[in-house]
């Protein structure tokens, strides 16, 4: 028998005493690796000095004068995040864990993040369609808000294929100033999504979080079993022991890796991979090590005239 769901906020103090203390300590209270490229505006131009962010250099006016120049900025007081919610059909399914479950958790660690310091946060829940829209506010409550609005959400009928676009496009008018927005998702869906997550990306900080179960690469053995497309419905008895049927399940997985991974990296947007069966705090903290990654890289590629202002 499985154990009963925590309460909302039973889970969010779970959460504090585990990953987000964990988080605490690991990023030190630097958290602008997790939410960059927001929040700003464009204040002036001057040439780069050795303690400058390099992303922050302006290519087009460094080529017309020959000299490194970085933009500055004028930071807004708060930050906004948004989290951009698939609860699709496809979200229950889970050998581990239910996705449903493991966003949940992600949603209560980063939304708590964005909160800290007057910040605000506000969700768009999509099912079969777009039913609820939760405005951005601060404060501890509005995690336990989206959090029981996520629960609430009753699992919809199958009723075809998930419309991932029509999330991002009816997010796009609600969130009126730069934001922080994860879209969190399996991304088991029609396609057409990633021009939407390419146009809300010109004006946002937006992270793909991407939900995962290991049985949906790699199918084990077993036996003769029933097999139902949470999306749609349809049924099909399939066996798992025929070695044929394996290699072909997992080869049309990969390729579907390999068109999931170069539609995000069209989109122009960072991926957070969270799989069922993994640790949450692990997954931020690598995601976290990545940015960190890039940056140095593009330190790396500082031209001459650069590295000698450095």
């Amino acid at each position: 028998m499985p154990e009963p769901a925590i309460s909302p906020h039973a889970l969010l103090q779970k959460l504090e005493w585990t990953v987000l203390r964990r988080l605490d300590g690991a990023l030190q209270g630097d958290y602008r690796t997790l939410f960059r490229g927001h929040g700003v505006d464009l204040a002036d131009l001057r040439e780069y000095q050795s303690h400058d962010d390099v992303r922050h250099i302006d290519w087009n006016v460094t080529a017309r004068l020959t000299i490194p120049h970085v933009r500055q900025f004028t930071e807004e007081r708060d930050l906004t995040g948004w989290f951009l919610l698939d609860l699709s059909p496809s979200i229950d399914f889970g050998s581990q864990r239910r996705k449903r479950e493991v966003s949940e958790a992600f949603v209560a660690v980063m939304a708590s993040l964005v909160l800290r310091r007057g910040n605000r946060a506000g969700a768009v829940l999509y099912g079969n369609q777009i039913d609820t829209v939760l405005p951005a506010k601060s404060g501890r409550n509005q995690v336990l808000h989206i959090m029981q609005r996520m629960r609430a959400r009753p699992t919809a009928p199958a009723a075809g294929a998930t419309r991932l676009a029509d999330l991002i496009e009816r997010a796009r008018p609600s969130i009126k100033r730069r934001s922080a927005v994860f879209v969190v998702s399996d991304f088991i869906s029609e396609s057409g999504w990633e021009g939407s997550l390419a146009r809300l990306a010109q004006r946002h900080d937006v992270v793909a979080v991407r939900l995962y179960d290991p049985f949906e690469m790699t199918l084990p053995e077993l036996g003769l079993v029933l097999m139902q497309d949470a999306e749609t419905g349809e049924q099909i008895f399939v066996d798992t022991g025929a070695h044929g049927f394996r290699e072909r399940f997992e080869a049309a997985a990969a390729r579907r890796e390999t068109e999931l991974r170069g539609a995000l990296a069209r989109a122009g947007v960072d991926t957070l991979e969270l799989p069922t069966d993994g640790d949450l705090g692990d997954a931020i903290l690598a995601f976290v090590d990545a940015r960190r990654q890039r940056s140095r890289l593009a330190a790396g590629a500082l031209p001459l005239n650069a590295r000698r202002h450095a």
